[in-house]
């Protein structure tokens, strides 16, 4: 055992011991005031007294406690050491035969003395610490915290164990009404989150504003949106509380320092978590072998840690690029190291080392997340991302139904529609012949299901603007938007991948006992909500980072980029869009063709490719998606 222990621990069993040996002979005088033991009596029962308490407080691990943090678990374990020391004295007397006080209630008397004793000094020693520990230094900022109760009070009692807070509490917004007016901790509830406005303005007019302030609970979406422009309007930063696990105490007892860390863009865009058929996703992935290509990129890479935790009978993790691949599989190996798990390197496009893969693990259940998203490179190599986005969809979707696997998921996009980009056609491409081999299984023509899901932008995804504004704001600016216009749907990558299990649960789901909606099939779009302004995007980082647009960071309009559009589209005008009795999804209606059609136009572009003629690839490629409207310069119009 370390010294320091060692010696608390001594000092705390010497300290008890005074406390017991304090609290004998009140006792005896509370029990019998007119009658006191015989000054012999003393010699054996005062150390009898400490040992009685000894005994009774090892298992409690008495000596243990850390005075300045003790707690009421601590007090419990006080009451309960203190009436069993009693109770051991009482026996020691009897059987020994020794002097007793005169009163029958003596036990009852000499565990509660004993009590208050025990739990006094621990309880001066918390007050004395916390006045001492509370203090804030002479820098400290003033802080407004915002949370539920629970929340704001971890927040208090680990500022009240920082020895120098850098932080003073004036004041508290909850997130219900009927808290306001009361006092937590000594501090008052001036209100609720949504009177943020008014209590910033009285703040301001008593000369009181906060310096920051400070989030102690989990608050996102428009509730976030509107506190952080009442705070921007008085110049106040909002920040968050540290993580639970960080307020609480340190394992010695000690407290921790109280840092804040800044809100972030994904706290912002974040809406609330839709219910999710969890039970119906165990069920689809639960004992099955599971494939999942592009497992190295965001989405794959998601879509991997949701299905390893779902128990899969095993776990195939796919992609064309090293690094990425060793480091999702190492992450796996961590959280989940009980999921039969392995990692392949290999290029959707390669049909042999496809087909021999998928004969060998004999996948039951398909995610096809690999692609060549990022419409300007793209552009810059269009032949590129035929093969992979088109052509590697056609090899994969055949090699999964000629080993008999039950549903392969496709991972589409929002540019598929109406696209301006060959990124887009190529991903509309995909869509076509998924859709053509689901149309067929859906006949009984074949027993693999195809589901298709498109959405828009993940937060955080490689290539996200979100990543390019945060490595420009860390280099001081500017900050590149391609036009004031352009605007975009925004989803976090766990809220996307939630619901592409669910509409992998839904479209598995028998035609014969699924909605009547989903009786035709169709492609899948989740819900993105409103799209964002990527300039206000870029404002609101800014100001989340503390700093003013186009005062202390420039905001500069780059030009429309090739392939892109100004407005992303979810469907296209002759997909008409249906609700599901499912929240966050949507259907397309499907625009179906036939699948050996489509996949022989598909060779006939990847010959085109693989030969080297960018130009009769792309005319192949307009004669099979005829809405495609290729803007290499950018565009601004859209449908």
């Amino acid at each position: 055992m370390a010294r320091g222990p060692s010696l608390r621990i001594l000092l705390n069993l010497a300290l008890d011991s005074l406390l017991a040996l304090a609290a004998l002979p009140a006792a005896i005088w509370a029990a019998a005031p007119g009658a006191w033991p015989p000054p012999l009596w003393w010699v054996g029962a005062l150390p009898g007294a400490v040992l009685a308490l000894a005994l009774a407080g090892a298992p409690l691990r008495l000596p243990q406690q850390y005075w300045r943090f003790v707690g009421p678990r601590d007090l419990m374990a006080v009451a309960g050491a203190a009436v069993g020391a009693a109770i051991v004295f009482a026996l020691g007397l009897h059987l020994l035969g020794a002097w007793r006080p005169p009163n029958d209630a003596f036990v009852l008397i000499h565990a509660a003395t004993l009590g208050l004793l025990l739990a006094g000094g621990r309880v001066a020693s918390l007050l004395q610490a916390a006045r001492h520990a509370g203090d804030a230094s002479p820098d400290a900022q003033n802080v407004l915290l915002v949370g539920a109760a629970e929340g704001t009070d971890l927040f208090l009692r680990a500022l009240s164990r920082d020895r120098r807070a850098p932080y003073r509490v004036t004041g508290i917004l909850s997130l219900r009404a009927r808290q306001a007016g009361r006092r937590m901790q000594g501090h008052a509830i001036l209100g609720t989150v949504e009177e943020i406005e008014t209590v910033l303005d009285t703040l301001r007019a008593e000369g009181r504003l906060p310096a920051v302030i400070v989030l102690a609970s989990s608050l996102s979406g428009p509730v976030l949106e509107s506190l952080l422009d009442a705070a921007d309007r008085h110049g106040v930063p909002v920040r968050r509380a540290p993580a639970p696990t960080t307020l609480a105490p340190a394992g010695s007892g000690e407290g921790r320092r109280v840092e804040l860390r800044p809100v972030s863009i994904e706290d912002l865009l974040d809406r609330p978590q839709v219910a999710l058929d969890r039970e119906g996703m165990a069920r689809l992935v639960q004992g099955r072998r599971v494939l999942v290509t592009g497992a190295g990129g965001t989405i794959g890479g998601e879509l991997a840690r949701q299905v390893a935790a779902l128990g899969p009978a095993s776990l195939t993790l796919l992609d064309h690029g090293e690094y990425v691949l060793y480091e999702i599989d190492l992450e796996l190996r961590e959280k989940h190291p009980e999921v039969v798990r392995r990692a392949v390197l290999a290029d959707v496009r390669d049909e042999a080392r496809i087909r021999r893969l998928f004969e060998e693990i004999r996948p039951e259940l398909v995610f096809h997340a690999a692609a060549l998203k990022h419409v300007p490179m793209v552009e810059n190599d269009p032949l590129e991302g035929l093969l992979t986005n088109a052509l590697g969809t056609r090899i994969v979707a055949d090699a999964a139904r000629a080993v008999g696997t039950t549903a392969m998921v496709f991972i589409s996009t929002d540019k598929a529609v109406n696209p301006t980009s060959v990124m887009g056609a190529s991903k509309r491409l995909a869509e076509m012949y998924c859709q053509a081999f689901d149309r067929e299984a859906r006949l009984g023509k074949d027993g693999m299901r195809c589901i298709t899901v498109r959405f828009g932008n993940v937060l955080g995804s490689t290539g996200s603007v979100v990543p390019l504004f945060r490595r420009q704001l860390e280099r001081g600016g500017p900050l590149t938007v391609t036009h004031p216009d352009m605007r975009r749907y925004f989803m976090t990558v766990r809220e996307a991948v939630g619901l592409v299990l669910q509409a992998s649960v839904v479209g598995t789901t028998d035609p014969a006992d699924g909605p009547p909606e989903l009786a035709e099939g169709g492609i899948f779009v989740l819900d993105m909500g409103e799209p964002v302004k990527i300039v206000d995007l870029a404002r609101r980082m800014i100001r989340l980072a503390g700093l003013r647009p186009d005062e202390d960071v420039e905001i500069r309009f780059t030009g429309l980029r090739p392939g892109e559009k100004l407005f992303e589209e979810l469907f296209h005008g002759q997909e008409p869009p249906r609700p599901t009795a499912f929240p966050g999804l949507l259907v397309a209606t499907p625009r179906t063709a036939d699948a050996a059609l489509v996949g022989r136009a598909i060779d006939e572009i990847a010959t085109a490719a693989r030969g080297g003629t960018p130009r009769v690839a792309l005319q192949q490629l307009g004669r099979l998606v005829p809405e495609f409207e290729h803007a290499p310069e950018g565009t601004v119009a859209t449908r």
